[in-house]
């Protein structure tokens, strides 16, 4: 039965069209610096806060370094930051691990 379906197909019916030289693997294309880690603030601080029009996330870029800036309402700080910094150093975790999916290092700091 092989030998059928080797006669019935050939490699070069498979063939993509896709030269292995036309494919770029440079990495320096239109690509945002951290988003994937900015992405998972968002989601995260989105759902924990109560105000979540007041809930901004700025980002600070240098190198392969990116600085997540949370801005959110005075009342949701302490949700934000948690009981001993618990759930802020969880976000921390949750952002280092998608930083590193993008090989940059992420961190995280909650402002006023």
């Amino acid at each position: 039965m092989s030998d059928e379906y080797d006669d019935e197909y050939d490699d070069d019916d498979f063939d993509d069209d896709v030269d292995d030289d036309d494919v770029d693997d440079d990495d320096t294309g239109n690509r945002i610096v951290g988003a994937r880690a900015r992405a998972v603030v968002e989601h995260c601080a989105g759902n924990i806060v109560d105000e979540v029009d007041e809930l901004d996330v700025e980002s600070e870029e240098s190198g392969g370094e990116v600085t997540l800036l949370i801005h959110a309402s005075p009342s949701d700080m302490g949700r934000l930051i948690g009981r001993r910094g618990r759930v802020i150093q969880a976000m921390r975790q949750l952002v280092r691990a998608a930083g590193a999916s993008e090989d940059i290092k992420a961190t995280v700091d909650v402002v006023e």
